[in-house]
């Protein structure tokens, strides 16, 4: 039976790694028969926001198959629009309860955001695009004087988590229900181990007061830099 709560979900993407990291994995809901049990609809347990790096597979990492995972993957997990529509349509639409920001130590998109923050160099395309959107994420660590690669990378799931609450009233709205939490998880590439880096709001009562969302964190568009002009750093 699929979770049906935020922490029933939660406890069951924890088994799936935990199945994954020892080599005992499950391979669950993967047979032919699941197969067409599933092709008139979906009911996923969980929405797997994730960075889009090759080796962040989500439905191997925690160990499920088809139709337990709604997945929407870009570099860096960043968060616009189309992102914040998708995770809506999941939370409203299929009445998924939990929904994980899922991000990777050395990440190559804070990496690269790092390093634009130092040089001033913009990088080119709509690169520039997913640097800005983890130039937020940058400043935090700085003033909490988090320097090293991996305590940024925490910090920028943890910004991830705030962008989808307070960038979508419908999210929060569904977390302050208690229909959905929505946490933040970081993957270790070489032990295969998943571990909680931002904890699941706790929702308000059923008849209480409606908690209020948190402050947006911003996500900076890319600007046009006119032709010959020099770049704009990313500030750090």
């Amino acid at each position: 039976m699929a979770p049906i709560t935020p922490t029933q979900a939660l406890a069951e993407l924890q088994a799936g790694n935990r199945r994954f990291v020892a080599g005992v994995p499950r391979h669950p809901n993967q047979d032919a028969g699941h197969r067409a049990a599933v092709a008139d609809g979906q009911h996923p347990f969980a929405v797997i926001v994730g960075c889009s790096d090759s080796r962040l597979a989500a439905e191997i990492i925690f160990d499920r198959g088809l139709g337990d995972l709604f997945v929407v993957r870009t570099a860096g997990h960043t968060a616009g629009p189309e992102v914040l529509g998708s995770v809506e349509y999941a939370v409203t639409v299929l009445g998924t309860p939990l929904v994980v920001v899922l991000g990777h130590d050395s990440c190559g998109a804070v990496q690269a955001a790092r390093d634009t923050a130092r040089t001033g160099t913009q990088p080119p395309g709509h690169l520039y695009s997913v640097v800005a959107a983890v130039g937020p994420s940058l400043r935090r660590a700085a003033q909490q004087g988090v320097h090293d690669i991996d305590g940024i990378v925490d910090i920028h799931i943890a910004q991830t988590v705030e962008v989808l609450l307070g960038n979508s009233p419908v999210i929060a709205a569904e977390v302050a229900a208690g229909r959905c939490a929505v946490v933040g998880m970081s993957y270790r590439l070489a032990a295969g181990e998943v571990h909680q880096v931002a904890p699941a709001p706790e929702p308000a009562p059923a008849s209480g007061p409606t908690a209020a969302a948190p402050e947006p964190a911003a996500v900076v568009p890319a600007p046009t830099v006119p032709a010959g002009a020099a770049p704009e750093p990313v500030a750090s």
